[in-house]
């Protein structure tokens, strides 16, 4: 016959429950997202090199899936092919518009009639999602625009395709371009390092942001750019978000988290969705972008740690 539990089993089978019912505290979930498919080659790679890069080491790292945020007017020949490549692999794609202008500076009518011609491009390509993403995150001048702007969206089959951290992804990418460029020698392991750190910075940065907004983590949607800097170091990222205990999950379903529903009121900033909410409900403007968030933090980190010398000898690891 079995004796009575003590007091210790009762304790730990308590803690058991507690953990299998508790909402998710530290663990997060976090989806990945480029914008600007398909960008130009570059002194560092070539765009077909890049797309080739890109997938093998999604694919190598076993992200289950990824949506790329297209800008139509650079569908030329080798720009469709490199897109008909991502959803031959299995990734999907989403509206960034045909011009990539911002809808803070053009008038509904015009944006509308630029993300219509983007649609019709974009709805020729298998692996679609019905999502379009502003560029520079612009959602309009205003409340009028922004409220129009998505209903008329909304018409055409498209969902907001916000962001919920951002960062200056675009500018560490700027920089070791132009060392590139420069005929600078890269520390490409530095530069790897300092990608993976300030990504991830960026991402605890707006997960904690949310939790004092929301009281909640959100299923996350991380603002990348389909640049030589992802394809570069994309799998090291993807690597330390895991480390840390998080899960890579798809952007169908990070976009089905209910801070989907949750449109700001006033303008929409260009820092996504948490920072929107967050200055909605009084946090201050200065709380709501990390630092890494500027060029000249960048450049003085990329300093700091010696990324770039002078020589001519720099080649890809």
């Amino acid at each position: 016959m079995l004796g009575k539990p003590t007091q210790q089993a009762l304790q730990l089978f308590a803690i058991a429950i507690l953990f299998v019912f508790t909402p998710r505290i530290l663990a997060g979930e976090i989806a990945l997202t480029f914008d600007d498919a398909p960008m130009r080659g570059t002194a560092i790679m070539g765009g077909n090199e890049r797309t080739e890069k890109l997938i093998a080491t999604l694919k190598e790292n076993k992200v289950p899936d990824v949506l790329f945020f297209v800008t139509t007017k650079n569908f030329n020949t080798e720009g469709r092919q490199r897109i008909e490549r991502y959803t031959d692999a299995g990734f999907h794609l989403g509206s960034h518009s045909h011009s990539h202008k911002s809808a803070n500076k053009i008038g509904v009518d015009h944006y509308m009639a630029d993300a219509r011609r983007a649609k019709a491009i974009i709805d020729q390509f298998d692996n679609t999602l019905p999502f379009h993403r502003f560029p520079y995150l612009h959602h309009g001048a205003d409340r009028e625009a922004i409220e129009t702007l998505n209903a008329e969206l909304l018409k055409i089959g498209y969902s907001d395709g916000y962001v919920t951290v951002d960062n200056f992804d675009f500018y560490i990418n700027s920089l070791i371009v132009k060392a590139k460029e420069q005929n600078k020698v890269i520390n490409w392991q530095a530069a790897e390092q300092i990608y993976v750190e300030v990504l991830w910075q960026a991402i605890e940065f707006y997960d904690q942001l949310a939790k004092q907004t929301l009281q909640r983590s959100p299923k996350h949607v991380l603002l990348l750019h389909e640049n030589d800097a992802a394809a570069l170091f994309v799998g090291a990222l993807v690597k330390h978000i895991r480390q840390q205990g998080w899960t890579i999950i798809s952007p169908q379903e990070a976009y089905q988290d209910p801070i989907s529903q949750e449109l700001p009121p006033g303008i929409t900033l260009n820092q996504g969705r948490i920072a929107a909410l967050a200055l909605s409900k009084g946090v201050d403007k200065s709380k709501v972008r990390h630092p890494a968030e500027d060029e000249a933090y960048l450049e003085n980190l990329f300093k700091q740690r010696k990324v770039f010398s002078d020589n001519n000898l720099s080649q890809i690891q």
